[in-house]
């Protein structure tokens, strides 16, 4: 089954309703592929709660006199005189009737459902267990001779009922991350009209390009880029960064996030569908959907119990038959085999957790798009990284400072930043954010000229100085001699000069700044036995700079955009399974050839529609995250399904009574406790599931 597994297209043959939760939607092409939404059903997944939940307390409430009318509990309790009325036999099976047509529907739809598709499952057990007790009943209380034993047919059904309703609610509770996140969004907005007053407006009529306010304390409606005000924005329901992000004017704010001291206004960017949340809630849930390599193995054992419960069941008939045992007791074996054979948890193992997992990365700001891709992330053995954007901040920064002359490092930096401070070239905003970033407090430049194609001069606090390029000093004929200084262009850095009256007093090396959460995100990869690699197109000198300073396993410069994907296979072929992390468009073929492709969540839409898992915090250690993940979830995964199995090889031959020479026999109903009992033993491990 493609969309669901054999549990779940179960549940939905049992009540025609779908389990995903409601939200916005937006069809999202991908590795994961188009999911077509358009047919959800007509109830969500609270209402079929809700169905075997009043199907449920029905049942129980009938099934209440049902007992008391019992001959057999009548004469354990010795109630024989006082409960025994004429006709009481047919108001027994009146009411155990209607349990079994009411309470019992959904088994007995679902056994249609499967036989149609030829692929009996749990619904088929179930089903054929309360059909078989409930006929043989019938025809005993209409005078064929026997025992009916319609109180273990009722509390079969009870339990059952029970057992899903609860199971159900463990299921629901596994994506309320995802309901949370549709919650996020608020239904109304602050729209700014052209007079510059405010409107009221519901969030649904709103459009790209108009203006809307947000008050402190608000969520963001939508979509958009902050036009007026700064504050700081709690995102962390939405990326998992767990403090306020500061906002200004230009910088982009997401619709849910929440508005923190001071109003701010902003354009509308998008709208509906194609906002960051909706994307999420439907990568999600495509995720939850897509088909899982360990799912076909529960499919399969659940396939293969099915046939081995039916024919479990008619042996044990035959045998106690065989066996000189009446009729009554043999079929009594055979309904509880059935039973509690039923891969009721079997079915559950394994979409749960996927429920589970999914829901849990989404919250921490890890979007599964592929679950096969991700469930290969736990065999990960190297990953690669592109350099510029996801293992650097891709803009230049201060790496080195140098000295001539006695100055200090920070004076020279200090002075170079003043100097700067009134440039808009990129090594020039390097400079000034290198000294901003040591907390240095630098003056304003008076009589500020650009150099053309050299760099800048100005007066700072009184001295004349220039900040220019190697091509200057040669023009000048200025010859500098430092070990430093030539270590730092053998790297390929690019190096400044800072000048007092044409006297060098120092050097600036820039380069493309490491993150500083690449060194720990590497470290973390490292203790996993995970080999780290990284992919540039830039220069030999500045990649293996770059790679000294990492520790990386190795590297490849200077590779144009389109051998991006080859020097992936080129990897693979050393038969390592290898994760691909990028953020460019230039990265998009090679996250396709990898075995797992991670895109950077800053990067572009073409990266994340050509990528498996999405990091939505643009953080590298992030990669581990997802390690660790894909293997807790699997760990959790082969529990359930040992857990499953390893029940019903013990529970099937109790059931068929091997151990009735010790006088152990399972009675029906016992043997429907025990099989819920492990439903709700699975669905409990599941969901300590934790990351």
């Amino acid at each position: 089954m493609n969309e669901h597994s054999q549990h779940e297209a179960g549940r939905d043959d049992a009540s025609d309703q779908d389990h995903r939760p409601s939200g916005p939607h937006v069809p999202t092409s991908g590795r994961a592929g188009k999911t077509d939404h358009s047919g959800h059903k007509e109830h969500d997944h609270g209402a079929m709660v809700a169905d075997f939940r009043r199907r449920f307390w029905v049942s129980l409430v009938l099934s209440v006199p049902v007992l008391a009318l019992a001959p057999m509990l009548q004469a354990l309790l010795s109630l024989e005189t006082a409960l025994a009325f004429p006709g009481d036999a047919y108001l027994q099976a009146a009411l155990a009737t209607v349990v079994f047509f009411y309470g019992g529907w959904p088994f007995l739809k679902g056994l249609a459902k499967e036989l149609g598709k030829r692929q009996p499952g749990m619904m088929t057990l179930i089903a054929m267990a309360i059909t078989v007790a409930w006929g043989y009943s019938t025809a005993v209380a209409l005078g064929l001779p026997g025992q009916v034993f319609y109180w273990e047919l009722v509390t079969l059904i009870d339990i059952m009922l029970l057992g899903h309703w609860v199971e159900m609610r463990s299921v629901m509770g596994a994506s309320r991350a995802l309901e949370a996140l549709v919650e996020l969004m608020p239904s109304e907005a602050h729209l700014v009209l052209e007079d510059g007053s405010t409107r009221e407006v519901q969030v649904t009529s709103l459009s790209p390009g108009q203006r809307v306010l947000v008050k402190p304390g608000e969520k963001v409606p939508t979509d958009g880029v902050i036009i007026e005000g700064r504050t700081s924005v709690n995102q962390s329901m939405l990326t998992g960064e767990s403090r306020p992000v500061e906002k200004g004017e230009g910088d982009e704010v997401i619709g849910g996030s929440v508005n923190g001291e001071a109003a701010f206004t902003f354009k509308v960017s998008k709208t509906g569908a194609e906002t960051y949340l909706s994307q999420v809630v439907e990568l999600v849930r495509q995720a939850q959907e897509s088909r899982s390599r360990t799912q076909d193995l529960a499919n399969r054992a659940a396939s293969w119990l099915t046939y081995t419960a039916l024919t479990v069941g008619f042996v044990t008939l035959v045998a106690w038959l065989l066996a000189g045992y009446g009729f009554n007791y043999a079929l009594e074996r055979m309904v509880t085999v059935m039973v509690i054979a039923c891969p009721h948890a079997l079915g559950l193992a394994v979409p749960l957790v996927v429920a589970v997992s999914t829901a849990l990365s989404a919250s921490h700001g890890l979007l599964i798009r592929d679950r096969s891709a991700f469930e290969r992330a736990r065999e990960l053995q190297a990953v690669i990284f592109d350099k510029t954007g996801t293992l650097t901040e891709g803009k230049f920064g201060v790496s080195d400072v140098i000295p001539l002359g006695g100055m200090d490092e920070n004076e020279v930096l200090r002075l170079a930043a003043g100097l700067e401070s009134r440039s808009e070239h990129p090594i020039a905003a390097g400079v000034v954010r290198g000294a901003q970033e040591r907390g240095l407090d630098y003056s304003a430049p008076k009589n500020f000229t650009a150099i053309p194609g050299k760099g800048a001069e100005a007066e700072v606090e009184g001295r004349y100085l220039k900040v220019v390029s190697p091509g200057y000093l040669r023009e000048h004929s200025i010859v500098i001699s430092n070990d430093a200084v030539q270590k730092v262009s053998e790297q390929g850095k690019t190096v400044v000069y800072v000048l007092e009256d044409d006297r060098p007093i120092g050097v600036l090396a820039l380069a493309d700044v490491i993150r500083a959460e690449s060194r720990e995100a590497l470290a973390r990869l490292k203790a996993m036995g995970i080999q780290s690699m990284m992919l540039t197109g830039d220069a030999e000198a500045v990649a293996r700079w770059v790679s000294d300073e990492l520790g990386l396993d190795d590297y490849f410069a200077e590779v144009l955009p389109h051998e991006k994907a080859e020097k992936v296979k080129e990897i693979q072929a050393r038969g390592l399974i290898v994760a691909m992390t990028g953020d460019g468009v230039n990265d998009a073929p090679a996250l396709v050839a990898s075995d797992v492709g991670i895109a950077i969540g800053a990067g572009t839409d073409v990266a994340i529609e050509s990528a498996d898992i999405v990091l939505v915090r643009s953080d590298p250690r992030d990669v581990s995250a997802v390690v660790e993940l894909a293997q807790a979830t699997y760990r959790k995964m082969v529990q359930n399904l040992w857990w499953a199995t390893g029940y019903n090889v013990v529970a099937i031959p109790l059931a068929a009574g091997v151990l009735y020479p010790l006088g152990i026999v399972l009675s029906p109903a016992f043997g429907a406790v025990l099989m819920s009992l492990s439903t709700v033993i699975v669905a409990i491990n599941a969901r300590l599931l934790k990351v």
